[in-house]
């Protein structure tokens, strides 16, 4: 069974950093890209960074570009995202998926809530 499991939320200030991880289980983990997605609060689903885990190649929305790392840990099958210089407009729950186009993403794990108070 494939199951993704994000973690790593919280409440911080603006200019702030938080990191979030995503632990994928029940698959070859360097066959996949993983993704984060986010959704604020009356807004849609916005996909913001993905990491092909085989060859480490990255993509970032420009949202989030300068500012969000995303890195992975193949020995601990997880994906990081580095945030920092958060902004109020970061404020969304974050979800981890295989890949962060949120159409053609098959599994998704649960969200974790980012607050960023300004």
């Amino acid at each position: 069974e494939v199951q993704l499991q994000a973690s790593g939320g919280g409440t911080v200030q603006a200019g702030g950093s938080l990191r979030l991880s995503c632990v994928m289980t029940g698959v070859i983990f360097d066959q996949w890209t993983i993704g984060w997605v986010r959704q604020a609060p009356g807004k849609g689903r916005e996909g913001i960074s993905a990491i092909t885990i085989g060859d480490g190649t990255t993509y970032y929305s420009d949202s989030v570009k300068g500012r969000f790392t995303i890195s992975r840990d193949n020995a601990k099958n997880t994906v990081y995202l580095q945030m920092n210089s958060l902004k109020s407009e970061d404020t969304a729950v974050y979800y981890c998926a295989t890949d962060c186009d949120i159409v053609t993403a098959k599994y998704w794990g649960k969200g974790t809530l980012v607050t960023v108070s300004s």
